[in-house]
């Protein structure tokens, strides 16, 4: 079977990545020209989020199982994950220590006094409590697999459907009627995630019309340091440590750039991993990783690579401790700083199924470094504009895990640089067509 070369789109028709644009800059500007509409069609960007959430719990179950009892990968979860966990422990500490140094480069605290606390923003903050490392063993074996689903609990998800896998395995013949209707139910998931990428460009429009009439622009004067000093961080972090990842496990750039951009934009527009999570699990598959891989990597870095969150992290602590010191004279060594990144190290581990969870890790770790009381005014000042900083940080947790994925891939020689080669290209549908992924081939049609 051949395929025709899709004809050029008309400009009225553009594609799915373009519209998802359009729609930031057109919510941008009724958030900042009508606060007042922006605020009332934020019902729009939750109707889209709960769309997406909605799509996660069948589609990462449904695709681990066929991944691992379908796809023959039983004896390789075990060595998958322990270089999923070796590479997700290697980047993040990179991501560590290169805030570090940029925040001790552009020292934003410096010249911001600590007056006054918000109490009702640290009650919030406080209401909860970072996971230590035996709470996110012991979390991640979930008691219910229909309550881990209602929650939309991804870590405790993928260890059922793990162990699922393994079980459906072992009984041979006898499970190969529930693996079909899993392969039929990730199909269906995907074609649902087609359908409500549709709803992307006004979700992502209520989202940014509501950041901007919420925020507005003059929150950038005050703690404006801070925000471009993250944003210069996480460039950096994209251009050294993403790029020498490239480079070593030979990852197609300009295919791997196409496949991420939208998935992306998403999760910088909603502030949600989650939001981009079913389209960037599409992507990769149809970039080259096996599903299996992406099926395991993909929802496990959600708990373990959070790339842009551990650099928040780093920035945000010594940012509080510079202000400290401008506050009361109050200064923290580089030494105890490393000890802080050391401890960063540990209960970042903890952000999964935690309510605001970056922040709730910074609360609980610089309240053991700074005097007493100046670590929840710190963060309660770094609350104005926590969300303006979530959009980059979140953006860069989602392409830290989707480059985890090729990457694990790679490491297992099963990167498929066939389908690489044509993906966003004419040549895509077909060679799905041939492959037999008719989603796929669905999929470039309407989207890209």
């Amino acid at each position: 079977m051949t395929a025709q070369t899709p004809p050029r789109r008309p400009w009225y028709r553009p594609s799915l990545t373009t519209q998802i644009f359009i729609g930031l800059i057109v919510g941008g500007a009724v958030g900042y020209f009508r606060p007042d509409w922006g605020n009332a069609v934020y019902f729009l960007r939750d109707i889209f989020l709960n769309l997406i959430k909605s799509i996660i719990a069948p589609l990462v179950f449904s695709t681990i199982v066929v991944g691992i009892a379908g796809g023959g990968a039983l004896k390789k979860v075990g060595r998958m994950g322990a270089k999923a966990l070796i590479y997700f422990e290697v980047v993040t500490t990179a991501a560590l220590f290169i805030g570090l140094a940029i925040v001790n480069l552009t020292k934003p605290g410096s010249g911001v006094t600590l007056a006054t606390s918000n109490t009702d923003v640290i009650k919030t903050i406080g209401a909860t409590h970072p996971k230590t490392l035996v709470e996110t063993i012991v979390h991640a074996f979930p008691s219910s697999v229909i309550d881990a689903m209602v929650r939309g609990d991804v870590l405790q998800i993928v260890v059922f459907g793990v162990f699922f896998a393994l079980a459906l395995s072992a009984i041979g013949d006898i499970g190969r009627p529930i693996v079909r209707a899993m392969e039929s139910l990730s199909q269906v998931m995907f074609k649902f995630t087609n359908y409500v990428m549709m709803f992307a460009p006004i979700g992502v429009g209520a989202a940014m019309a509501h950041t901007v009439a919420t925020q507005g622009l003059g929150v950038l004067v005050n703690l404006g340091n801070l925000i471009l000093s993250l944003y210069l961080a996480l460039v950096i972090v994209i251009v050294l440590v993403f790029g020498a990842v490239i480079i070593i496990a030979k990852v197609p750039l300009r295919q791997f750039v196409r496949a991420v951009r939208e998935p992306a934009v998403i999760a910088f527009a909603t502030t949600s991993s989650e939001s981009a999570l079913p389209k960037a699990m599409q992507a990769m598959e149809r970039l080259g990783v096996p599903r299996h891989i992406v099926g395991f990597v993909m929802p496990t870095g959600y708990s373990f690579n959070l790339v842009g969150s551990t650099l928040y992290l780093a920035m945000a602590s010594v940012f509080i401790a510079q202000a400290a010191e401008t506050t009361m004279g109050w200064h923290m060594t580089f030494g105890a700083q490393l000890t802080m990144m050391v401890t960063f190290m540990l209960t970042s581990k903890g952000v999964a199924g935690v309510p605001r969870a970056a922040l709730v890790i910074l609360l609980a770790t610089v309240n053991n470094y700074l005097p007493a009381g100046l670590g929840p005014i710190g963060v309660a000042v770094i609350f104005g504009v926590d969300e303006l900083m979530d959009m980059g940080r979140t953006c860069v947790n989602l392409i830290g895990n989707c480059l985890a994925t090729v990457v694990v891939a790679r490491w297992e020689g099963e990167f498929d640089d066939r389908r690489a080669a044509v993906f966003g290209t004419p040549a895509e549908i077909e060679f799905d067509l041939k492959e037999g992924d008719i989603a796929f081939a669905e999929a470039v049609r309407q989207g890209d």
